[in-house]
């Protein structure tokens, strides 16, 4: 039997799980935080959804298939790493510019693939063992 009190709320804890998992995403290159723990709030944020309105809401609100976001997260952690190689023969060693007074760096494509590849593999598993328990 569904619980009317997390049903009630439990879109307000995803946004709010979202949107603590993009600020630890964000920070992480700086302080302790990044890809890797930003994506398991943010997995976590989705399997609430699921655990209180469904699996099929919580895949609604993902919009990609699982495997594809880690597929796509793969690809961009990849790719951060080649403009090492071209510029001193060393993959993965991140490069820095600025653009308008804001520092940026390969790092933040680096965290942004490993949230991508977290994120897809927690949520394929939580997802997968949410349809075999309604079986």
């Amino acid at each position: 039997m569904p619980s009317l009190i997390l049903t009630a709320v439990v879109r307000i804890f995803f946004v709010i799980m979202l949107l603590g998992s993009l600020w630890v995403l964000l920070r992480g290159h700086n302080e302790p935080g990044g890809g890797f723990i930003g994506g398991l709030v943010g997995a976590a944020g989705f399997s609430v959804l699921a655990l209180a309105l469904g699996v099929e809401a919580a895949r609604r609100a993902l919009v990609l298939h699982p495997v594809v976001l880690m597929g796509a997260g793969l690809g961009i952690a990849f790719l951060s790493g080649v403009p090492g190689i071209v510029t001193d023969a060393s993959f993965l060693t991140h490069q820095w510019g600025e653009l308008a007074g804001l520092k940026l760096g390969t790092t933040i494509a680096f965290d942004v693939g490993v949230y991508m590849v977290v994120v897809g593999g927690v949520l394929s598993f939580m997802f997968r063992l949410y349809a075999e328990d309604a079986a």
